[in-house]
Order: C-alpha cells, then sequence, then structure tokens
C-alpha cells in the first residue's frame, strides 16, 4: 500500500487485540502488505488473563501490539464497574507489563477521559477527568499502561461509528425504518468518527517507529448528536437506503436521561496528530457517505 511505504522498509509482526469489534474488524481489513498480523477478539486470547498473555508475546515476538479491546457499554458499565475496569484499566496494565522491552504498544482510548466542561477543543495535554465509569476505568487503563511503558502510544478518539455491528449509526437507520419520529439529543457536540479513517491513522502511527505518548484523532469537523442524525437521515435518504423521510426532534440532556452522564463536549484537538503523521483526514459528512456507500446492494 503506498500510503505506507515505511511499513515496507522494515517488515513487522503486529498482534492485535479487540479483532472481533467494529476497529478491530476494519484494522485487520485494512492491514499494510509488509504487516504479518496477528489478529484476536475475546474468545481466542484473554487479555485478562496474564500467563495467556506472556505465552502469546513468547511464541509471536510482536514488534508492536495495537489494541483495540475494550468494555464500550457505557450505561451498563455504570451497574458492572468491575467488567469496565477489568477490561478497560487492568488489561491495558498486563498487556504493559508482560511484553517483550522491544515491542511497541498502541492503545486506543477516548474522549470520555474529559468531562465536557471545557469550551474548546480537548488536547493531549488536557487533564482526564470522567464524569462516568466507562470513562474513569478507559483513563485509569491509559495510566496503568504508560506506568509500565511510558515510550507506549495513546490514541482518543470519539463517537466511533460503522455500518456493522452496534454503533449510533446503525442504530439511526434502524430507527429511522421503524419509527415515526426521532428525538436527538443536541447539547453534546463532537465529531463522528469512521472506523476506516481510525484505522487509517493507525497504521500510519504502526509506520511511524518512534513515536510515543497522547495523540487524538477524530475525522475533521464538529456536530451534535441530532446535526449527526440529520445527516444520516439526509445522506440515507438521497442513497434510497431509507424509504422515508421521518421528522427529528432536537432535545436537551436533561430530556434524554441516560444512566450515565455523558461529556457535553467532546471535541478532540487533532492538530499535533495531522503535523505528524501528514495526514488531515476528511470532513465527518465526507467520511460518512462513503461509509452509507458500502451499504449499498449490489
Amino acid at each position: 500500500m503506498k500510503q505506507f511505504d515505511e511499513l515496507a522498509e522494515k517488515p513487522q509482526r503486529v498482534i492485535l487485540f479487540g479483532a472481533g469489534g467494529q476497529l478491530g474488524q476494519q484494522v485487520s481489513a485494512s492491514r499494510p502488505e509488509n504487516v504479518e498480523l496477528h489478529a484476536y477478539g475475546h474468545a481466542e486470547a484473554d487479555i485478562c488473563d496474564q500467563q495467556q498473555l506472556q505465552n502469546l508475546f513468547e511464541e509471536l515476538q510482536p514488534s508492536c501490539i495495537i489494541n483495540t479491546a475494550a468494555y464500550t457499554q457505557v450505561d451498563a458499565a455504570e451497574q458492572h464497574p468491575e467488567m469496565a475496569f477489568a477490561v478497560n484499566a487492568d488489561a491495558p496494565g498486563l498487556i504493559a507489563a508482560t511484553c517483550p522491552d522491544t515491542c511497541r504498544i498502541i492503545h486506543i482510548s477516548t474522549d470520555f477521559v474529559f468531562d465536557g466542561l471545557k469550551q474548546q477543543a480537548y488536547s493531549p495535554e488536557d487533564e482526564g477527568r470522567p464524569v462516568n465509569v466507562y470513562g474513569l476505568s478507559k483513563l485509569q487503563g491509559e495510566e496503568n499502561i504508560l506506568l509500565r511503558r511510558p515510550d507506549s502510544l495513546i490514541l482518543r478518539t470519539a463517537w466511533l461509528y460503522s455500518g456493522e455491528g452496534k454503533n449510533f449509526l446503525t442504530t439511526m437507520l434502524r430507527l429511522m425504518s421503524e419509527k415515526e419520529s426521532l428525538h436527538v439529543v443536541d447539547d453534546q457536540r463532537g465529531t463522528p468518527t469512521s472506523v476506516n479513517s481510525l484505522a487509517h491513522v493507525i497504521w500510519r502511527f504502526v509506520a511511524k517507529h518512534d513515536l510515543q505518548g497522547i495523540y487524538h484523532w477524530t475525522d475533521q469537523g464538529e456536530a451534535s448528536w441530532f446535526e449527526f442524525a440529520c445527516e444520516i437521515q439526509r445522506q440515507a435518504l438521497a442513497l434510497d437506503l431509507l424509504e422515508k423521510k421521518i421528522p427529528v426532534h432536537p432535545v436537551s440532556t436533561d430530556e434524554y436521561p441516560t444512566p450515565a452522564k455523558r461529556p457535553a463536549n467532546s471535541v478532540l484537538d487533532k492538530e499535533e496528530t495531522c503535523k505528524i503523521i501528514q495526514y488531515k483526514g476528511n470532513a465527518w459528512q465526507d467520511e460518512l457517505k462513503e461509509t452509507l456507500q458500502h451499504l449499498l446492494p449490489y
């Protein structure tokens, strides 16, 4: 793949955790030609089992580990914090403590490490102040990795979606085909981000062998959940993925209570990332269009 020329210079053996998730599937699908990828879902490798991790690392001797595995059920995490912390906090620490010193770690994290009270986009240097269990577990996961392996790379993202599985895009498409109207929160802002663009960026980071620290990546622009929903409907109607238009009404967070509190501002500053990897990415609306086009029947 031409855009990953740096990877072609040196073959790499990469372990991917979380291969069954929407991001993990796309990371696997976009593997550069010169990467030997070993992809594991939960059924194939338990990242909460240190002995299993050690056996795996000793056998494969990877040059890089990409960890996309996470407990992402934000509301359920409030009732089951032990599950969230086991996968999101403890397991990353085990990976960092067990992997070879010569192996890089690229760990995927989230905008939910922030409280959402800042008026501007969050920079990687801003202090994490989670407002829910999920965010707290992900922040602790970052800390556990960097404590044991300060040369690791943390990549935070936000509002991730794909055309498959359970996410905001697929949920909206289903509800828009089933309901007569929808109410969607309009006072939480962030950036819809496709798994396609994030996977591309992850492989660019794999190619940059000497990078470490915390970085941010989302697609370009920003929106509220309501604006995202309206754009999904507009584009889906234009592509005949929906049969009819239904009213979509904006509501406040207070009018749509959830077990877990959400940050009002999830916009991430990715300027440094764009410079480092020499890639700006696309507007979120363009990435959405590309994702929807892949849902068209052939």
